[in-house]
């Protein structure tokens, strides 16, 4: 079900943190030629025309308003799975973590539009786009609310996350997301359920073919064991810590997993963990990560990711599927 909300109708999600309060003008942050190889996790990468830093979500809503409709716009999180080329990118960049970062139990009343209608039996989480997927899953154990726990292996927002169905350890996002919070260039907020988008691995498209961005999404859980499930979170990260190089910067999976294989095994199988260009590097510790071992540009990591998917088809006849995100201008030679 589809509803629209203009802009400036207040709707509390929660008590503690997940309404939409109104506000009469701008109070985010603009800067102008913004490096945003500090604003990525590969720490690599090029200049940013402008960069907006919102205090809120509404404060979001007007800022698109205001921007010309050709004027392109990328929403960023964590950038955990994003590479700026280094010739930079024209356009607005969004930084949504630090602003965006409202989470809560959703108190649900008559008259509301759920598919279930089970207050016995699970709990519904409402959480920004800015919100670390972890918190997510760390806030939903401590509620005693169960199915979350993979959440805390995903290293980034809850925005992204939705964006991508990223997931790990068999479980994705779209697994427990009940509804999500969306805004458009007009400044319209709209709730939808996982019927407006064709959903896969790690792929979510709208329907509809409108643009809009995730600013907050509603999760439910079923209740449980929050001493079971903090125990099942600490496993997780420990299993994390041992299979992926997180002490290099990195951007975590390079590929998708191609149907009944794994692309860290189709890497190494071609010979490729160790290989270098620049200060890039396929990790020696698991294969379907690149590290910037040390002064990598985004030039060096783009070119190891074109070399890898050139060996891996050459050899195996897989074609491999990025699950990175690539914007902004190369420099020119």
């Amino acid at each position: 079900m589809r509803r629209t909300r203009p802009l400036g109708e207040d709707r509390s999600h929660h008590a503690s943190g997940g309404g939409i309060s109104s506000t009469p003008e701008l109070r985010g942050e603009v800067r102008l030629h913004e490096p945003m190889d500090k604003h990525v996790s590969w720490r690599a990468g090029g200049v940013a025309d402008r960069v907006y830093m919102p205090a809120d979500v509404y404060d979001l809503a007007e800022y698109l308003r205001g921007l010309p409709a050709t004027l392109p716009v990328y929403c960023v999180g964590l950038g955990s799975n994003l590479l700026v080329r280094d010739g930079g990118v024209q356009g607005v960049i969004v930084l949504l973590h630090g602003a965006l970062k409202r989470i809560g139990l959703e108190a649900r009343t008559k008259g509301t539009t759920w598919e279930h209608n089970d207050n016995d039996t699970h709990s519904v989480v409402f959480a920004e786009a800015g919100v670390a997927a972890p918190k997510l899953a760390r806030f939903a154990a401590t509620h005693d609310l169960v199915g979350a726990e993979f959440m805390a292996g995903i290293p980034g927002t809850v925005g992204g996350a939705l964006a991508m169905n990223a997931g790990c350890y068999g479980s994705e996002t779209w697994d427990i997301a009940a509804q999500v919070l969306t805004l458009n260039r007009q400044g319209h907020f709209t709730e939808r359920s996982a019927a407006d988008y064709t959903v896969g691995y790690r792929h979510v498209v709208l329907n509809s073919g409108e643009e809009e961005w995730y600013v907050g999404g509603w999760f439910r859980l079923p209740r449980g064991d929050g001493v079971a499930s903090r125990l099942k979170i600490k496993d997780l990260l420990s299993k994390r810590i041992a299979a992926q190089p997180l002490g290099l910067p990195n951007a975590g999976s390079v590929f998708r997993n191609p149907p009944g294989d794994f692309a860290a095994r189709l890497i190494e199988a071609c010979g490729l963990k160790g290989k270098r260009i620049g200060g890039a590097q396929v990790s020696e510790k698991h294969a379907n990560f690149i590290v910037n071992s040390g002064g990598a540009t985004a030039a060096d990591i783009e070119n190891l990711i074109d070399e890898v998917e050139f060996v891996v088809n050459s050899r195996s006849g897989v074609r491999l599927v990025r699950e990175v995100r690539i914007i902004g201008n190369r420099v020119a030679s």
